[in-house]
């Protein structure tokens, strides 16, 4: 959890007209791969520093106690009826747009809980077919920050003991360093 992914995070708590932004931890998404992946549990502490002080910002393990590989379907439904009062979005960026309809059932992502899609450089801002009927439960958010920065190159830094300022929260950082897995 970069400040490229605070920033933005933080952006639409405060400009894409939601109320606040929930973070929550994907532990086996079925379209990566999790060769290299920190345990939940170390993925999870590093979220909750990168956080703890943004008060727009909420982290929910949800996905954690899912079966896996985690569906973002289930998660929204399980937060939607643990949480009547509130409404839920699904914030993706544009990039993930063409490849939505691959998502476990997606229709009804987008019609019971809406998609809101921030820009992100070198992506057309043109959507897909299969979304045209769903237009009304699709925000695209304009004026979001673009942040210039890469997960590859903070492993890069990592594994070369190379400092990481301007990267990630030093409480993040400090997590990073520490695990020893």
């Amino acid at each position: 959890m970069h400040f490229g992914h605070v920033g933005l995070a933080r952006w639409i708590a405060a400009n894409g007209g939601v109320d606040d932004v929930w973070l929550s931890l994907s532990p086996a998404s079925p379209f990566k791969n999790h060769d290299s992946m920190l345990p939940d549990q170390v993925r999870l502490e590093m979220l909750r520093a990168a956080v703890a002080h943004e008060p727009l910002l909420r982290v929910t393990d949800v996905e954690l106690s899912l079966p896996h590989p985690s569906y973002t379907v289930d998660a929204l439904r399980v937060l939607a009826r643990e949480n009547r009062d509130v409404a839920f979005s699904l914030i993706i960026g544009l990039d993930n747009v063409a490849g939505f309809c691959r998502w476990r059932c997606w229709e009804e992502i987008v019609s019971d809980f809406g998609l809101i899609v921030y820009p992100r450089p070198g992506y057309d801002f043109s959507f897909p077919d299969f979304l045209i009927p769903y237009m009304d439960n699709v925000k695209l958010l304009s004026g979001t920050p673009s942040f210039d920065i890469s997960s590859t190159e903070i492993r890069r830094r990592l594994l070369a003991d190379e400092p990481l300022d301007g990267f990630l929260d030093p409480a993040v950082e400090t997590i990073l360093r520490n695990y020893k897995g």
